[in-house]
Protein backbone atom coordinates (compact mmCIF):
# COMPACT_ATOMS: atom_id res chain seq x y z
CA UNK A 1 0.00 0.00 0.00
CA UNK A 2 1.52 3.35 -1.00
CA UNK A 3 1.57 6.32 1.33
CA UNK A 4 -1.30 8.10 -0.45
CA UNK A 5 -3.65 5.13 -0.13
CA UNK A 6 -2.57 4.68 3.47
CA UNK A 7 -3.46 8.28 4.29
CA UNK A 8 -6.81 7.90 2.52
CA UNK A 9 -7.52 4.72 4.49
CA UNK A 10 -6.66 6.41 7.79
CA UNK A 11 -8.86 9.36 6.87
CA UNK A 12 -11.82 7.09 6.06
CA UNK A 13 -11.36 5.08 9.25
CA UNK A 14 -11.19 8.28 11.24
CA UNK A 15 -14.33 9.64 9.54
CA UNK A 16 -16.41 6.52 9.98
CA UNK A 17 -15.12 6.09 13.50
CA UNK A 18 -16.23 9.58 14.40
CA UNK A 19 -19.57 8.97 12.67
CA UNK A 20 -20.12 5.81 14.73
CA UNK A 21 -19.18 7.63 17.92
CA UNK A 22 -21.49 10.53 17.11
CA UNK A 23 -24.31 8.13 16.31
CA UNK A 24 -23.83 6.15 19.50
CA UNK A 25 -23.77 9.37 21.53
CA UNK A 26 -26.72 10.94 19.70
CA UNK A 27 -29.71 11.92 21.79
CA UNK A 28 -32.45 9.30 21.38
CA UNK A 29 -35.83 10.18 19.96
CA UNK A 30 -38.64 9.67 22.46
CA UNK A 31 -42.23 8.61 21.77
CA UNK A 32 -45.08 7.96 24.19
CA UNK A 33 -48.20 6.36 22.69
CA UNK A 34 -51.20 6.73 24.97
CA UNK A 35 -54.65 5.23 24.58
CA UNK A 36 -57.52 5.79 27.02
CA UNK A 37 -60.02 3.50 28.71
CA UNK A 38 -58.35 0.47 27.12
CA UNK A 39 -58.96 -2.83 28.85
CA UNK A 40 -55.98 -4.71 30.26
CA UNK A 41 -56.92 -7.76 28.19
CA UNK A 42 -57.66 -5.83 24.98
CA UNK A 43 -54.26 -6.19 23.34
CA UNK A 44 -52.68 -9.29 21.87
CA UNK A 45 -49.67 -9.29 24.18
CA UNK A 46 -52.01 -9.50 27.18
CA UNK A 47 -54.00 -12.37 25.70
CA UNK A 48 -56.76 -10.83 23.59
CA UNK A 49 -58.33 -13.36 21.23
CA UNK A 50 -61.01 -11.27 19.53
CA UNK A 51 -59.05 -8.05 18.87
CA UNK A 52 -55.92 -8.36 16.75
CA UNK A 53 -53.22 -5.78 17.55
CA UNK A 54 -50.08 -6.90 15.69
CA UNK A 55 -48.37 -3.52 15.73
CA UNK A 56 -48.91 -2.90 19.42
CA UNK A 57 -47.78 -6.48 20.05
CA UNK A 58 -44.58 -5.79 18.14
CA UNK A 59 -43.59 -3.17 20.72
CA UNK A 60 -43.72 -5.84 23.42
CA UNK A 61 -42.00 -8.51 21.29
CA UNK A 62 -39.22 -6.11 20.31
CA UNK A 63 -38.80 -4.88 23.86
CA UNK A 64 -40.38 -5.30 27.27
CA UNK A 65 -43.91 -6.25 28.33
CA UNK A 66 -44.84 -5.04 31.79
CA UNK A 67 -47.46 -7.21 33.48
CA UNK A 68 -47.76 -4.88 36.50
CA UNK A 69 -47.71 -1.48 34.85
CA UNK A 70 -49.75 1.13 36.73
CA UNK A 71 -50.83 4.67 35.95
CA UNK A 72 -50.88 7.46 38.53
CA UNK A 73 -54.68 7.57 38.67
CA UNK A 74 -57.72 5.74 37.24
CA UNK A 75 -58.95 9.18 36.13
CA UNK A 76 -57.88 10.71 32.83
CA UNK A 77 -56.61 14.13 33.84
CA UNK A 78 -54.62 13.19 36.98
CA UNK A 79 -53.15 10.23 35.07
CA UNK A 80 -51.85 12.58 32.36
CA UNK A 81 -50.57 15.01 34.99
CA UNK A 82 -48.54 12.22 36.59
CA UNK A 83 -47.19 11.05 33.25
CA UNK A 84 -45.95 14.50 32.25
CA UNK A 85 -44.42 15.40 35.63
CA UNK A 86 -43.07 12.09 36.92
CA UNK A 87 -44.78 12.85 40.23
CA UNK A 88 -47.81 11.52 42.04
CA UNK A 89 -50.60 13.97 41.12
CA UNK A 90 -51.62 14.01 44.79
CA UNK A 91 -48.23 15.57 45.52
CA UNK A 92 -49.46 18.78 43.87
CA UNK A 93 -53.17 18.42 44.67
CA UNK A 94 -54.30 17.16 41.26
CA UNK A 95 -56.74 14.34 42.02
CA UNK A 96 -59.80 15.17 39.93
CA UNK A 97 -60.61 15.43 36.24
CA UNK A 98 -60.34 19.11 35.37
CA UNK A 99 -63.53 20.52 33.85
CA UNK A 100 -63.68 22.76 30.78
CA UNK A 101 -62.94 26.18 32.26
CA UNK A 102 -61.09 28.34 29.69
CA UNK A 103 -61.43 31.43 31.90
CA UNK A 104 -59.96 29.78 34.98
CA UNK A 105 -56.13 29.83 34.93
CA UNK A 106 -56.04 27.59 38.02
CA UNK A 107 -58.06 24.76 36.51
CA UNK A 108 -55.45 22.42 35.07
CA UNK A 109 -51.90 21.22 35.61
CA UNK A 110 -50.41 23.72 38.10
CA UNK A 111 -47.92 26.15 36.60
CA UNK A 112 -45.55 25.26 39.43
CA UNK A 113 -45.03 21.86 37.78
CA UNK A 114 -42.43 21.34 35.06
CA UNK A 115 -43.54 19.04 32.26
CA UNK A 116 -41.47 16.47 30.44
CA UNK A 117 -41.57 18.73 27.38
CA UNK A 118 -40.24 21.63 29.47
CA UNK A 119 -37.28 19.56 30.63
CA UNK A 120 -36.46 18.10 27.22
CA UNK A 121 -36.68 21.49 25.55
CA UNK A 122 -33.70 22.66 27.62
CA UNK A 123 -31.46 20.08 25.89
CA UNK A 124 -32.65 20.78 22.36
CA UNK A 125 -35.66 18.52 21.80
CA UNK A 126 -38.54 19.46 19.51
CA UNK A 127 -41.66 18.33 21.36
CA UNK A 128 -44.99 17.51 19.73
CA UNK A 129 -48.31 16.95 21.51
CA UNK A 130 -50.90 15.18 19.35
CA UNK A 131 -54.38 14.19 20.53
CA UNK A 132 -56.10 14.57 23.88
CA UNK A 133 -54.66 17.14 26.30
CA UNK A 134 -57.17 17.32 29.21
CA UNK A 135 -54.82 19.29 31.47
CA UNK A 136 -56.58 22.62 31.35
CA UNK A 137 -58.39 24.73 28.76
CA UNK A 138 -57.22 28.22 29.72
CA UNK A 139 -54.57 29.95 27.57
CA UNK A 140 -51.85 29.51 30.22
CA UNK A 141 -52.52 25.77 30.27
CA UNK A 142 -52.21 25.30 26.49
CA UNK A 143 -49.62 22.69 25.43
CA UNK A 144 -47.54 25.37 23.70
CA UNK A 145 -47.27 27.11 27.07
CA UNK A 146 -46.22 23.88 28.78
CA UNK A 147 -43.08 23.06 26.83
CA UNK A 148 -44.45 21.65 23.57
CA UNK A 149 -43.41 23.24 20.30
CA UNK A 150 -46.34 21.83 18.31
CA UNK A 151 -49.93 20.83 19.10
CA UNK A 152 -52.60 19.08 17.07
CA UNK A 153 -55.59 17.85 19.02
CA UNK A 154 -58.20 18.98 21.54
CA UNK A 155 -57.94 20.50 24.99
CA UNK A 156 -60.95 18.92 26.70
CA UNK A 157 -62.08 15.55 27.99
CA UNK A 158 -63.43 14.04 24.79
CA UNK A 159 -64.25 14.41 21.13
CA UNK A 160 -66.42 12.72 18.49
CA UNK A 161 -64.61 10.57 15.94
CA UNK A 162 -66.65 11.53 12.87
CA UNK A 163 -65.81 15.05 11.63
CA UNK A 164 -69.41 15.78 10.62
CA UNK A 165 -70.38 15.67 14.31
CA UNK A 166 -68.07 18.57 15.11
CA UNK A 167 -70.41 21.58 15.10
CA UNK A 168 -68.65 24.36 17.07
CA UNK A 169 -66.04 26.50 15.34
CA UNK A 170 -65.26 29.12 18.01
CA UNK A 171 -64.13 28.60 21.58
CA UNK A 172 -66.38 31.40 22.83
CA UNK A 173 -69.40 29.38 21.73
CA UNK A 174 -68.57 26.60 24.19
CA UNK A 175 -70.87 27.06 27.18
CA UNK A 176 -70.82 23.63 28.80
CA UNK A 177 -68.65 20.57 29.17
CA UNK A 178 -70.87 18.92 26.59
CA UNK A 179 -70.18 21.72 24.08
CA UNK A 180 -66.41 21.30 24.47
CA UNK A 181 -66.63 17.85 22.94
CA UNK A 182 -68.02 19.37 19.73
CA UNK A 183 -65.31 21.99 19.24
CA UNK A 184 -63.11 21.75 16.16
CA UNK A 185 -59.63 20.27 16.40
CA UNK A 186 -56.88 22.73 17.27
CA UNK A 187 -53.60 23.09 15.39
CA UNK A 188 -51.31 25.05 17.66
CA UNK A 189 -53.66 27.94 18.61
CA UNK A 190 -56.00 27.78 15.61
CA UNK A 191 -59.18 25.76 15.19
CA UNK A 192 -59.20 23.77 11.96
CA UNK A 193 -61.72 21.68 10.11
CA UNK A 194 -60.74 18.04 9.59
CA UNK A 195 -62.20 15.50 7.21
CA UNK A 196 -60.71 12.25 8.53
CA UNK A 197 -61.85 9.83 11.15
CA UNK A 198 -60.29 11.20 14.35
CA UNK A 199 -57.89 8.33 15.11
CA UNK A 200 -56.61 8.31 11.53
CA UNK A 201 -56.12 12.09 11.61
CA UNK A 202 -54.05 11.83 14.81
CA UNK A 203 -51.97 8.98 13.37
CA UNK A 204 -51.30 10.94 10.18
CA UNK A 205 -50.21 13.95 12.23
CA UNK A 206 -47.80 11.75 14.21
CA UNK A 207 -46.18 10.38 11.07
CA UNK A 208 -45.91 13.91 9.67
CA UNK A 209 -44.22 15.09 12.86
CA UNK A 210 -41.58 12.36 12.58
CA UNK A 211 -40.96 13.13 8.90
CA UNK A 212 -40.39 16.80 9.65
CA UNK A 213 -38.15 16.25 12.68
CA UNK A 214 -36.20 13.13 11.76
CA UNK A 215 -32.90 15.03 11.55
CA UNK A 216 -33.08 16.37 15.11
CA UNK A 217 -33.92 14.81 18.48
CA UNK A 218 -37.65 14.84 19.05
CA UNK A 219 -40.19 13.97 21.74
CA UNK A 220 -43.69 12.99 20.63
CA UNK A 221 -46.69 12.41 22.87
CA UNK A 222 -49.33 10.70 20.73
CA UNK A 223 -52.39 10.69 22.97
CA UNK A 224 -55.22 8.89 21.21
CA UNK A 225 -58.78 9.47 22.36
CA UNK A 226 -59.61 5.88 21.43
CA UNK A 227 -61.05 3.66 22.68
CA UNK A 228 -62.72 6.22 24.95
CA UNK A 229 -66.43 6.67 24.22
CA UNK A 230 -68.26 7.59 22.03
CA UNK A 231 -68.07 4.21 20.36
CA UNK A 232 -67.68 5.22 16.72
CA UNK A 233 -65.78 3.53 13.93
CA UNK A 234 -65.76 3.52 10.15
CA UNK A 235 -66.83 0.54 8.09
CA UNK A 236 -63.18 -0.03 7.17
CA UNK A 237 -62.49 -1.08 10.74
CA UNK A 238 -65.91 -2.51 11.64
CA UNK A 239 -65.69 -4.96 8.73
CA UNK A 240 -62.68 -6.63 10.35
CA UNK A 241 -64.80 -8.02 13.17
CA UNK A 242 -67.81 -9.85 11.66
CA UNK A 243 -67.73 -12.47 14.43
CA UNK A 244 -68.25 -9.93 17.21
CA UNK A 245 -72.03 -9.63 17.40
CA UNK A 246 -72.58 -7.02 20.09
CA UNK A 247 -72.59 -3.47 18.69
CA UNK A 248 -70.56 -1.90 21.48
CA UNK A 249 -67.87 -4.56 21.61
CA UNK A 250 -67.58 -4.62 17.82
CA UNK A 251 -67.23 -0.83 17.65
CA UNK A 252 -64.67 -0.93 20.47
CA UNK A 253 -62.66 -3.59 18.63
CA UNK A 254 -62.77 -1.50 15.45
CA UNK A 255 -61.53 1.54 17.35
CA UNK A 256 -58.60 -0.45 18.74
CA UNK A 257 -57.84 -1.72 15.24
CA UNK A 258 -57.62 1.85 13.97
CA UNK A 259 -55.16 2.66 16.75
CA UNK A 260 -53.10 -0.39 15.83
CA UNK A 261 -53.01 0.64 12.16
CA UNK A 262 -51.85 4.11 13.14
CA UNK A 263 -49.12 2.74 15.36
CA UNK A 264 -48.07 0.49 12.50
CA UNK A 265 -47.74 3.51 10.19
CA UNK A 266 -45.66 5.32 12.78
CA UNK A 267 -43.37 2.32 13.30
CA UNK A 268 -43.01 1.94 9.53
CA UNK A 269 -41.94 5.57 9.22
CA UNK A 270 -39.34 5.11 11.95
CA UNK A 271 -38.03 2.08 10.06
CA UNK A 272 -37.94 3.89 6.73
CA UNK A 273 -35.98 6.74 8.26
CA UNK A 274 -33.57 4.42 10.07
CA UNK A 275 -34.72 5.68 13.47
CA UNK A 276 -35.89 2.48 15.17
CA UNK A 277 -32.75 1.87 17.22
CA UNK A 278 -32.48 5.58 17.91
CA UNK A 279 -36.00 5.80 19.38
CA UNK A 280 -37.20 4.84 22.85
CA UNK A 281 -40.93 4.15 22.48
CA UNK A 282 -43.43 3.52 25.27
CA UNK A 283 -47.03 2.42 24.90
CA UNK A 284 -49.69 2.38 27.64
CA UNK A 285 -53.27 3.35 28.38
CA UNK A 286 -54.10 6.41 30.50
CA UNK A 287 -56.54 4.32 32.53
CA UNK A 288 -58.00 0.87 32.76
CA UNK A 289 -60.99 -0.14 30.69
CA UNK A 290 -64.27 1.65 31.29
CA UNK A 291 -66.40 -1.47 31.26
CA UNK A 292 -69.86 0.10 31.18
CA UNK A 293 -69.01 2.95 28.81
CA UNK A 294 -67.10 1.07 26.11
CA UNK A 295 -67.42 -2.71 26.60
CA UNK A 296 -63.71 -3.11 27.30
CA UNK A 297 -62.25 -6.21 28.93
CA UNK A 298 -60.01 -5.99 32.00
CA UNK A 299 -59.68 -9.74 32.54
CA UNK A 300 -58.35 -11.06 34.88
CA UNK A 301 -58.52 -7.85 36.89
CA UNK A 302 -61.31 -6.57 39.09
CA UNK A 303 -63.08 -3.28 38.50
CA UNK A 304 -62.72 -0.56 35.90
CA UNK A 305 -61.72 3.03 35.28
CA UNK A 306 -62.56 5.42 38.14
CA UNK A 307 -62.00 2.79 40.85
CA UNK A 308 -59.00 1.75 42.98
CA UNK A 309 -59.06 -1.96 42.13
CA UNK A 310 -56.56 -3.36 39.64
CA UNK A 311 -58.82 -2.92 36.61
CA UNK A 312 -58.82 0.84 37.16
CA UNK A 313 -55.13 1.58 37.14
CA UNK A 314 -53.17 -1.50 36.00
CA UNK A 315 -52.95 -1.06 32.23
CA UNK A 316 -51.42 -2.50 29.04
CA UNK A 317 -47.81 -1.28 29.13
CA UNK A 318 -44.82 -1.99 26.85
CA UNK A 319 -41.52 -0.35 25.93
CA UNK A 320 -38.99 -0.86 23.15
CA UNK A 321 -35.55 0.56 22.41
CA UNK A 322 -33.81 -1.95 20.11
CA UNK A 323 -30.12 -2.31 20.75
CA UNK A 324 -30.44 -0.74 24.19
CA UNK A 325 -33.13 -2.78 25.96
CA UNK A 326 -33.52 -6.57 25.93
CA UNK A 327 -35.87 -7.98 23.34
CA UNK A 328 -38.99 -9.97 24.14
CA UNK A 329 -38.74 -10.00 27.93
CA UNK A 330 -41.63 -10.01 30.39
CA UNK A 331 -41.15 -7.88 33.48
CA UNK A 332 -43.35 -8.66 36.47
CA UNK A 333 -42.20 -6.12 39.06
CA UNK A 334 -44.58 -3.17 39.55
CA UNK A 335 -43.74 -0.11 37.47
CA UNK A 336 -45.48 3.24 37.19
CA UNK A 337 -46.29 5.66 34.41
CA UNK A 338 -44.30 8.11 36.55
CA UNK A 339 -41.18 6.11 35.65
CA UNK A 340 -41.46 7.24 32.04
CA UNK A 341 -40.42 10.79 32.97
CA UNK A 342 -37.44 9.58 35.00
CA UNK A 343 -36.40 7.10 32.29
CA UNK A 344 -36.68 9.55 29.41
CA UNK A 345 -34.87 12.40 31.14
CA UNK A 346 -32.06 10.00 32.12
CA UNK A 347 -31.47 8.63 28.62
CA UNK A 348 -31.78 12.13 27.12
CA UNK A 349 -29.28 13.57 29.61
CA UNK A 350 -31.89 16.19 30.47
CA UNK A 351 -31.18 17.48 33.99
CA UNK A 352 -34.14 17.63 36.36
CA UNK A 353 -34.05 20.59 38.72
CA UNK A 354 -32.70 19.44 42.10
CA UNK A 355 -35.70 20.84 43.96
CA UNK A 356 -38.08 18.64 41.93
CA UNK A 357 -38.88 15.44 43.81
CA UNK A 358 -39.59 12.73 41.25
CA UNK A 359 -41.64 9.72 42.29
CA UNK A 360 -40.66 7.75 39.20
CA UNK A 361 -37.35 5.97 38.65
CA UNK A 362 -35.20 5.25 35.61
CA UNK A 363 -36.23 1.77 34.48
CA UNK A 364 -33.35 1.12 32.09
CA UNK A 365 -30.88 -0.25 34.70
CA UNK A 366 -33.54 -2.66 35.99
CA UNK A 367 -34.40 -3.88 32.51
CA UNK A 368 -30.79 -4.38 31.46
CA UNK A 369 -29.79 -6.13 34.68
CA UNK A 370 -27.52 -3.36 35.94
CA UNK A 371 -29.77 -3.10 38.98
CA UNK A 372 -31.54 -5.93 40.78
CA UNK A 373 -34.56 -5.83 43.01
CA UNK A 374 -37.71 -3.88 42.36
CA UNK A 375 -37.99 -0.29 41.10
CA UNK A 376 -40.64 0.44 43.75
CA UNK A 377 -40.96 -1.05 47.20
CA UNK A 378 -44.44 0.45 47.46
CA UNK A 379 -46.82 2.28 45.14
CA UNK A 380 -49.76 4.43 46.15
CA UNK A 381 -53.09 5.77 44.93
CA UNK A 382 -55.43 8.27 46.56
CA UNK A 383 -58.91 8.93 45.20
CA UNK A 384 -60.95 11.59 46.99
CA UNK A 385 -63.98 10.90 44.78
CA UNK A 386 -64.07 7.34 46.07
CA UNK A 387 -62.77 8.31 49.53
CA UNK A 388 -60.21 5.59 48.88
CA UNK A 389 -56.53 4.95 49.42
CA UNK A 390 -54.71 2.04 47.77
CA UNK A 391 -51.26 0.78 48.73
CA UNK A 392 -49.38 -2.01 46.95
CA UNK A 393 -46.28 -3.33 48.69
CA UNK A 394 -44.71 -6.53 47.42
CA UNK A 395 -47.51 -8.92 46.58
CA UNK A 396 -50.04 -7.39 48.97
CA UNK A 397 -52.47 -4.63 48.19
CA UNK A 398 -54.54 -2.58 50.60
CA UNK A 399 -57.69 -0.72 49.57
CA UNK A 400 -59.01 1.32 52.47
CA UNK A 401 -61.69 3.94 52.78
CA UNK A 402 -60.27 7.24 53.95
CA UNK A 403 -63.41 7.63 56.03
CA UNK A 404 -62.49 4.46 57.90
CA UNK A 405 -65.59 2.55 56.84
CA UNK A 406 -64.04 -0.29 54.82
CA UNK A 407 -60.72 -2.09 54.53
CA UNK A 408 -59.69 -4.70 51.98
CA UNK A 409 -56.43 -6.64 51.69
CA UNK A 410 -55.49 -8.87 48.75
CA UNK A 411 -52.60 -11.15 47.92
CA UNK A 412 -52.07 -10.26 44.27
CA UNK A 413 -49.56 -13.06 43.73
CA UNK A 414 -52.28 -15.63 44.32
CA UNK A 415 -55.43 -13.55 43.82
CA UNK A 416 -54.94 -11.10 40.96
CA UNK A 417 -58.72 -10.75 40.64
CA UNK A 418 -59.00 -9.40 44.22
CA UNK A 419 -61.67 -11.87 45.22
CA UNK A 420 -60.56 -12.91 48.71
CA UNK A 421 -60.38 -10.19 51.33
CA UNK A 422 -57.61 -11.05 53.81
CA UNK A 423 -58.17 -8.07 56.11
CA UNK A 424 -59.19 -10.25 59.05
CA UNK A 425 -56.71 -13.03 58.32
CA UNK A 426 -53.62 -10.79 57.97
CA UNK A 427 -53.93 -8.02 60.59
CA UNK A 428 -50.16 -7.47 60.76
CA UNK A 429 -49.96 -6.87 56.99
CA UNK A 430 -52.99 -4.57 57.20
CA UNK A 431 -51.36 -2.54 59.94
CA UNK A 432 -48.07 -2.18 58.05
CA UNK A 433 -49.72 -1.06 54.79
CA UNK A 434 -52.05 1.31 56.62
CA UNK A 435 -49.02 2.85 58.29
CA UNK A 436 -47.25 3.28 54.94
CA UNK A 437 -50.35 4.76 53.34
CA UNK A 438 -50.89 7.25 56.15
CA UNK A 439 -47.26 8.38 56.06
CA UNK A 440 -47.37 8.82 52.28
CA UNK A 441 -50.70 10.66 52.35
CA UNK A 442 -49.33 13.15 54.87
CA UNK A 443 -46.71 14.17 52.30
CA UNK A 444 -49.39 14.93 49.71
CA UNK A 445 -51.44 18.10 49.19
CA UNK A 446 -55.15 18.55 49.54
CA UNK A 447 -56.98 18.80 46.22
CA UNK A 448 -56.54 22.16 44.52
CA UNK A 449 -59.98 21.90 42.92
CA UNK A 450 -62.97 19.71 43.61
CA UNK A 451 -65.60 17.87 41.63
CA UNK A 452 -65.10 15.84 38.51
CA UNK A 453 -66.69 16.25 35.10
CA UNK A 454 -68.86 13.25 35.88
CA UNK A 455 -70.15 14.99 39.01
CA UNK A 456 -70.77 18.41 37.45
CA UNK A 457 -71.81 17.74 33.88
CA UNK A 458 -72.18 14.15 32.72
CA UNK A 459 -70.33 13.22 29.56
CA UNK A 460 -72.79 13.26 26.65
CA UNK A 461 -72.80 9.50 26.09
CA UNK A 462 -75.85 7.32 25.57
CA UNK A 463 -75.10 4.34 27.82
CA UNK A 464 -77.12 1.97 25.63
CA UNK A 465 -75.35 2.69 22.37
CA UNK A 466 -72.06 4.10 23.66
CA UNK A 467 -72.41 7.00 21.23
CA UNK A 468 -72.77 10.75 21.57
CA UNK A 469 -76.38 11.59 22.37
CA UNK A 470 -76.51 13.99 19.43
CA UNK A 471 -74.36 11.79 17.21
CA UNK A 472 -74.91 8.74 15.08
Amino acid sequence: MNIVNYIILLTLLHFFGLTAICKSNALPNLIIILTEDQGYHDVGFNGSQDISTPNLDSIASNGVRFTSGYVASPLSSPSRAGLLTGRYPARFGYEHDTPWQPNNPLSGLPLTESTLADTLGKVGYASGMIGKWHLGASPVMHPLQRGFSEFFGFLGAGHPYFPEEVTIDETRKVKTEYDSWLLEIMRNYDLVKTTNYLTDALSDAAVDFVVRHKKQPFFLLLAYNAPHAPLEATEKYLSRFPKILGHNRRAYAAMMSSVDDGVGNLLAELGKDGLVEQTLLVYLSASGGSLDANSSDNYPLRGSKNYPWEGGWRVPFAMQWPGHLPKGIVYHQPVLSLDIYATITAVANAPVAPEVLLDGVNLVPYLTGQKTGTPHDTIYLRMPDQTALAVRSGGYKLVVSTTGQTAELYDLKHDIAELKNLADAKPEVMKELQKKGAAWSQQMMSSIFHGTIERNDPQPIDTDSGRLKTGR
